[in-house]
C-alpha cells in the first residue's frame, strides 16, 4: 500500500511505503492528487484505470521504486520492483530468497534483465494507478513481466485481462513456488490467473485457530518442499543496504473499517512467533542492521492469536536486546487495543524508541463511530498524555481522513481541536474517496468534492504549521541519532522521534568526529528547517561496526 509522507512540508521527501489509508504516511498536495469523484465507484473501476490510462510515456521513475535484478545460468535474470510499503519491500526480500536459491541472479537495475517482477500496491487510486504505469514502463524494456503483490491479488484475472502488458499476474499462493512459476513464463507458456476472493474466509475466525493453517502468508516462515534447506531458518535475502530493516511482526488485519479494503486481500490477522522474529532480527543485525522496524497491519494485535495478549510488551525487550541492535521501533498502533502496559513498554524500554505510530484516523466521536473505529478528542488527547508522562520528548504522528461521509463542518471543527492540543510531530492528511468492496463506497451521505477539496486544504495547512512549531519546541533539546547517509560531507540521520522516510530528520553539524553510517550519536538540536532539525553532536554512543565485520562475524563470507 502506498505510502505517502506527512503534511510536514517534505513535498521532496521520498514516498513511504505505508500501508492503507488506515496507515500510508505521505499526505500529497491537492495539486498532485487526480480530481476526487463523488459517489459510490462498482468494481469495473480497475478496468476503467487501465482502459483510461495516457498512452505510456518512458522515463524515470519516482523514487518509491525500487528495482534490483535477479541473472542465472541459462538466461535467468529477474528485476525486482517493489512498489508501496514496507511490508511489501519484505516480501520483495522473501521472494528474492527463493529465487536467489534457485539460481536466479539479483542484480541492481532492471537493464538486460529476462523478467521483470512488479510487486504492486492495491491501496488507494493513486496508487493503483502508478503500479500500472510501472508495468507498463517495465513492459517498454522488452522484457517478461510479471505482476506480484498487493493489486495482483486483489485483482487477479481481471487485472490479467485488463493488461495484456503483463505475461503472468501472480498472487499470494503462488509465492512458494515463486521460482517456477517464473521460470514458466520464460518458456511462453500461460499462466491461469486466480479468481479473486476475500482471503479473510481463508482462515479460521478464532485467532488462535489460526496457527495449524497452511494458508500462504508472505514473510510469515513456512518450511515446505518448497523452500531449499539453507533458508528454512531465515526466508528473506537483503536488497538494500542500509542501517535500517524492516521486520515484519504479523500480517493481516481482524478490523472491519468501513474505508479500508486491506482486509479483504491481506487476509486475517496471523503472528509470527517471538522465536522467528528473533531469529530474524539476529540475522538482520549479522546483515549490519542497527534499527529494526516493526511493520504489520495493526501492531496492537500482535499475540492476540498466540493465547498471549500481552506478547508484544514481552518481546519489545528481547529484541532490544539482540546484538549490535541500538533501536527497536513499533509502527502502526491502534488507539482503542493500545493498552497502558504497552504504552510504557515503549515509552521506557532501554532501546525501544518512544516513538507512538497511532493510528486516530479522526477525533470527532460521530464520524469514528460511522469508520466502524472507536475513539474520541478527551481519549486520544489522555493517550498522549500517558505516553509523555513517561516519556517527555516521545515522538508522535498519526494520519487522519477528511470528507468521511456524513462528516460535517462540527466534525472538522473537532479535529482541528483535537490536531492543536495532540502536538504531533508528523501528520498525514488524505482526501477521503470510495474503494471498492468496503463499506463506505456504497454509502449516500457523501460530501461534495468541492467540500473535500477545502476540508484537505484547511487541515493539511495547520498540520504543516503545527508540525513544524513541534520541531521547533525541540531546539535545545538532546536527540540520539542513528546516521543514514554521509555524502560530500553531509550527515544526514534520524532521531528516536523521526522514522524512516516518513518523517523528518537530522543533519548534524559542526563536528570534527568522523562519522560512519549507522553510528549512533548524541547531538543537540540548534535549529529546525520545517520538520527536519539541525544538530550538534556531542559523543558518540554506538560505533558502527567497521564495513564487512557483521557479516563475517556472522560467520558470511
Amino acid at each position: 500500500m502506498s505510502a505517502p509522507h506527512p503534511v510536514q512540508t517534505v513535498a521532496d521527501r521520498p514516498a513511504h511505503k505505508g500501508g492503507s489509508q488506515d496507515d500510508s504516511r505521505r499526505v500529497q498536495t491537492v495539486a498532485d492528487r487526480p480530481a476526487h469523484k463523488g459517489g459510490s465507484q462498482d468494481d469495473s473501476r480497475l478496468v476503467q484505470t487501465v482502459a483510461d490510462r495516457p498512452a505510456h510515456k518512458g522515463g524515470s521513475q519516482d523514487d518509491s521504486r525500487r528495482v534490483q535484478t535477479v541473472p542465472g545460468p541459462g538466461g535467468r535474470r529477474v528485476a525486482l520492483l517493489t512498489l508501496g510499503c514496507a511490508r511489501n519491500e519484505v516480501d520483495s526480500e522473501e521472494l528474492a530468497a527463493r529465487l536467489d536459491a534457485d539460481g536466479w541472479e539479483l542484480t541492481p537495475d532492471g537493464d538486460g534483465a529476462d523478467i521483470i517482477v512488479v510487486n504492486t500496491c492495491g491501496f488507494v487510486e493513486k496508487a493503483k494507478q502508478d503500479s500500472i504505469d510501472t508495468l507498463l514502463a517495465a513492459a517498454d524494456t522488452g522484457a517478461k513481466v510479471v505482476a506480484t503483490g498487493c493489486m495482483a491479488e486483489r485483482y487477479g484475472k481481471e487485472l490479467a485481462s485488463s493488461l495484456p502488458e503483463a505475461h503472468a499476474v501472480l498472487g499470494f499462493d503462488d509465492y512458494r513456488d515463486i521460482s517456477a512459476r517464473l521460470g514458466s513464463v520464460l518458456r511462453g507458456e500461460q499462466h491461469a490467473s486466480h479468481t479473486p476472493r476475500d482471503r479473510r474466509e481463508l482462515l479460521p475466525l478464532t485467532p488462535v485457530a489460526r496457527r495449524a493453517s497452511t494458508v500462504a502468508v508472505p514473510g510469515h516462515a513456512v518450511v515446505d518442499e518448497h523452500t531449499p534447506a539453507h533458508l528454512r531458518p531465515i526466508l528473506r535475502r537483503r536488497l538494500e543496504r542500509g542501517p535500517v530493516a524492516s521486520l515484519k511482526l504479523a500480517s493481516g488485519c481482524d478490523r472491519r473499517c468501513a474505508f479500508c479494503a486491506i482486509p479483504s486481500f491481506r487476509g486475517a490477522f496471523v503472528s509470527r512467533t517471538p522465536d522467528e522474529l528473533l531469529a530474524e532480527a539476529e540475522w538482520l543485525a549479522g546483515e549490519g542492521v542497527r534499527e529494526i522496524v516493526l511493520v504489520s497491519e495493526n501492531s496492537t494485535s500482535y499475540g492476540k492469536d498466540l493465547g498471549e495478549p500481552r506478547a508484544l510488551e514481552k518481546l519489545l525487550p528481547q529484541l532490544a536486546a539482540v546484538a549490535g541492535i541500538v533501536r527497536v521501533r513499533v509502527s502502526y498502533l491502534q488507539p482503542a487495543e493500545t493498552r497502558p502496559g504497552l504504552v510504557e513498554a515503549i515509552a521506557t524500554t532501554p532501546g525501544v524508541a518512544p516513538y507512538f505510530d497511532l493510528s486516530f484516523q479522526h477525533s470527532s466521536e460521530p464520524v469514528l463511530r460511522r469508520m466502524r473505529r472507536f475513539g474520541s478528542t478527551d481519549r486520544f488527547l489522555d493517550l498522549l498524555a500517558s505516553a509523555r508522562a513517561l516519556a517527555p520528548e516521545a515522538g508522535a504522528r498519526s494520519n487522519f481522513i477528511v470528507g468521511f461521509p456524513g462528516e460535517t463542518r462540527a466534525d472538522v471543527a473537532e479535529l482541528e481541536r483535537f490536531l492543536v492540543g495532540a502536538r504531533l510531530d508528523a501528520i498525514g492528511v488524505f482526501d477521503y474517496s470510495d474503494e471498492d468492496g468496503t463499506e463506505a463506497a456504497g454509502w449516500s451521505d457523501k460530501v461534495s468534492a468541492a467540500t473535500i477539496a477545502r476540508r484537505y486544504s484547511k487541515i493539511s495547512a495547520l498540520a504543516e504549521e503545527l508540525c513544524n512549531q513541534r520541531a521547533e519546541e525541540r531546539i535545545g533539546t538532546d536527540v540520539d541519532v542513528l546516521v543514514e547517509s554521509v555524502e560530500d560531507g553531509v550527515v544526514e540521520g534520524r532521531a528516536a522521534h523521526q522514522a524512516p522516510e516518513v518523517d523528518g530528520s537530522v543533519t548534524l553539524s559542526g563536528t570534527e568526529v568522523e562519522l560512519r553510517v549507522g553510528d549512533l550519536v548524541r547531538a543537540r538540536v540548534t535549529a529546525a528547517d520545517g520538520v527536519d532539525l539541525i544538530a550538534v553532536p556531542s559523543h558518540v554512543l554506538s560505533a558502527a561496526s567497521p564495513p564487512g565485520l557483521a557479516a563475517a562475524s556472522a560467520g558470511r563470507p
